[in-house]
């Protein structure tokens, strides 16, 4: 008793001023705030997001959700962004080895923190953590250094964790972040540097070796401590066997496995397009697998070939005209064979043009009733503000029906039709069509912008043609009031693409397995660019060839080089010879003018000329056009019920048609045009060796055949000729009119300049 001593009353007074000791009640209120504080503390100590800010690799995955390629994350690790869900043999096998109570206990396993107390103690320095799954969750996420209070922490923090997460999320969070040595982060990416394969294909050798790998990265690299991994592998999987994870032809089967070499490259299909996707997320596309495997080898290999050639580069793009989706993309070919440009997406990059728009002006100039399908556009030399254009083979037609220019490709007929149309209209169609490379004026293009004076891309104008399938063909699950072009003039173009010559010479018409298709080609100024694009109900195909560089090679056209790549498209994709069905022929059976919105209407045609046919037009035939073609001119080629053509047109018209006679007078009583020069020429005059002035050869083109003409430069007689009127002149530099007199009386002038 001598050891204890009652307190003086000056004490007890002095305690309950200070407050120091409560009543009973007050010291449950005390303890109800410090719970509820404590409580609230718990509640709050995790953040809202454990791995923010944490960078993620660039993941682009196909419409299956197969690998297409991934790029490296900011901080130079291989980590894919998190996934939802772990395979279960990888699971198994973690839980096995890092954490076997992992699916019983609250976040915290008081006996394996003891017993790991007790190891560490009676080793004298740290052999175990006693840190279960959770636990290392929130060790991953913190990054902090391994200390007691922080241990404290973690296990504070991962009771919170297991409240708010699932333990399959748990395990999720644990396998996109755990360290798997060197640069490899995750267990989705440590599968596919060491295995090649997604996690979920996993043998249980694998999965096992994966369990092991984080407990020591450092140490346990698959390229360092083979040994040292092999053993932990085995003895996981020993474990495994011993609870009845796997049975025993398994297990043996499992540690016969060889453990990886070096990391392996993750795959690389569609490398272009993967550049293109955000930045450090997961990408589901709409690229098939198979389908841009079998693009990208059949392209490379038609690249490989044409390389010989001089032409390195190559490029394709597939879109599903259902949707508009891009199905499959090959920005560039080949890339092991090295060479200037190959990291160049080419699909993506402008290059000229060539003749690959002129679909679109047919198209628009028969919807908006410029001319009928078959309407006669002349193809005969012209000079338009310096611009004079010339067909690819050099030669002139005379006149040509326009769906026959279209499908024949000529120049000089399209810059005709394109006058006609408006460059300026035609223009703002292609960027509603979504041309972004067009980033002149109208005016700045001019005539030559439906001859390669533009720059597309050939995504976006892929892109565009199946934007006029889809147009014609709409889904299913659109609204039938929903607006559409005259599907007509879609129709018509469809038809004239179809009869356009292919690469492999095939002809459709005898054939009926052979795929149709709509497709047009073009070929930039100096053989730059190669193009190719091809539309059936199901796809649009599109491929450039050529050099990146832009250097041109001779014989590098569109029908030879980049068609037949197409086709090679065409024949890897599902077969179908479904092709585009006719317009709505409601009003067949009456043959009438009455409209069908829309789609239509009946009328008659001239058989020479394809155009309204007029009073004095023998041969007619009834059709179905546009609504606005019945605002087209009427044929003026019959007079006195024969088709003649005007002098120039007829000049090169005759020799591709014998049939053709033109006896008669033309309706306008123009008897004669001038072939060269055409009018606000500026022409060079070349010089022989000695320097002497050769002269131009002035050529007209009078209708009737064995007339005299009398020429005349600046008012001064200069000569005569019959039958073929040709002749030969060297004025001196500067502005001239040369005048022509027939024995009529009629006469034609035209100016010109010498440089």
């Amino acid at each position: 008793m001598g050891h204890f001593c009652a307190p003086d009353a000056h004490f007890e007074d002095v305690v309950n001023k200070k407050g120091l000791f409560c009543s009973p009640g007050k010291k449950k209120w005390v303890l109800g705030l410090i719970l509820l504080v404590g409580l609230l503390a718990w509640l709050l100590c995790l953040p809202g997001d454990l791995f923010k800010g944490v960078p993620y690799s660039t993941v682009v995955e196909s419409t299956e959700g197969e690998l297409l390629g991934a790029r490296v994350a900011d901080d130079g690790q291989w980590r894919f962004p998190p996934c939802d869900s772990v395979p279960e043999r990888y699971a198994t096998a973690l839980v096995q080895f890092e954490d076997r109570q992992f699916w019983w206990h609250p976040g915290v396993n008081p006996i394996a923190l003891a017993r790991a107390f007790k190891d560490n103690l009676q080793a004298g320095h740290v052999v175990s953590g006693g840190s279960t799954l959770t636990m290392q969750v929130i060790r991953l996420s913190r990054q902090r250094e391994r200390t007691l209070g922080q241990k404290l922490i973690e296990a504070v923090q991962a009771t919170r964790l297991e409240l708010r997460c699932s333990k399959r999320e748990i395990l999720a969070l644990y396998a996109s972040h755990a360290p798997f040595g060197g640069n490899v982060v995750g267990l989705e990416a440590a599968a596919w540097r060491y295995f090649g394969r997604p996690a979920d294909e996993l043998s249980w050798g694998e999965a096992a070796t994966l369990a092991v790998l984080p407990n020591a990265p450092s140490s346990m690299h698959p390229g360092r401590n083979r040994q040292g991994l092999m053993e932990k592998r085995n003895r996981l999987l020993a474990r495994l066997l011993e609870h009845g994870d796997i049975d025993s032809l398994t297990y043996l089967s499992a540690r016969e496995e060889p453990l990886p070499d070096a990391p392996l490259p993750l795959p690389s299909l569609a490398a272009h397009y993967v550049e293109h996707c955000p930045h450090g997320v997961r990408t589901r596309t709409a690229l098939q697998y198979a389908l841009q495997s079998a693009v990208e080898e059949a392209l490379n290999r038609r690249s490989d070939e044409l390389a010989l050639e001089g032409v390195a580069d190559m490029a394709a793009v597939v879109i599903d005209n259902r949707n508009g989706n891009v199905v499959a993309y090959v920005g560039n070919t080949s890339p092991e064979r090295l060479r200037p440009g190959v990291q160049v997406d080419i699909a993506a990059a402008p290059r000229s043009t060539g003749s690959i728009l002129k679909p679109f002006l047919y198209e628009a100039a028969l919807e908006e009733g410029v001319i009928l399908p078959g309407t006669l556009l002349p193809d005969i030399p012209v000079n338009l503000g310096g611009f004079a254009p010339q067909n690819f083979d050099r030669q002139f037609y005379g006149a040509v029906p326009a769906n026959q220019a279209l499908a024949r490709s000529l120049n000089v007929p399209a810059v005709f039709l394109l006058r006609a149309y408006g460059v300026a209209k035609f223009y703002d169609r292609l960027k509603a069509y979504g041309l972004s490379t067009l980033t002149h004026d109208a005016h700045w293009y001019g005539l030559a912008l439906i001859l390669g004076g533009g720059e597309g891309r050939l995504d976006e104008i892929t892109a565009a043609y199946s934007a006029l399938v889809r147009t014609y063909l709409p889904p299913a699950s659109a609204s039938s009031a929903s607006p559409i072009k005259d599907k007509v003039a879609l129709w018509y173009t469809f038809e004239a693409l179809k009869e356009v010559n292919r690469p492999d010479e095939l002809d459709w018409r005898l054939i009926k397995s052979v795929r149709k298709a709509a497709w047009k080609t073009g070929t930039s100024y100096g053989f730059r660019d190669a193009w190719a694009v091809g539309m059936t109900p199901q796809y649009t195909i599109g491929v450039w060839a050529g050099n990146a560089q832009g250097q041109g090679v001779p014989g590098l056209t569109g029908a030879r080089t980049a068609g037949p790549a197409l086709y090679d498209i065409l024949n890897l994709l599902p077969y179908s010879n479904e092709w585009f069905p006719e317009p709505d022929l409601a009003a067949a059976d009456t043959k009438s003018t009455s409209l069908v919105p829309g789609r239509g209407v009946w009328a008659q045609v001239c058989k020479d000329s394809g155009m309204l046919a007029g009073p004095e037009c023998p041969e007619t035939e009834t059709i179905l056009i546009p609504e606005a073609g019945l605002e087209t001119d009427p044929c003026p080629y019959h007079s006195g019920g024969q088709f003649v053509l005007p002098p120039a047109m007829e000049w090169f018209y005759r020799p591709h048609h014998p049939e053709y006679t033109g006896v008669t007078r033309p309706q306008n009583n123009q008897m004669m045009e001038f072939i060269y020069p055409t009018a606000g020429s500026t022409l060079y005059l070349p010089r022989q060796l000695d320097g002497k002035v050769e002269g131009a050869v002035f050529r007209v083109a009078h209708h009737t055949a064995g007339t005299t003409l009398w020429w005349h430069l600046d008012n001064t007689y200069v000569g005569e000729t019959r039958f073929v009127h040709e002749l030969r002149l060297a004025p001196e530099q500067g502005k001239h009119t040369l005048t022509v007199v027939d024995e009529e009386g009629n006469t034609v002038s035209v100016r010109f300049t010498i440089q």
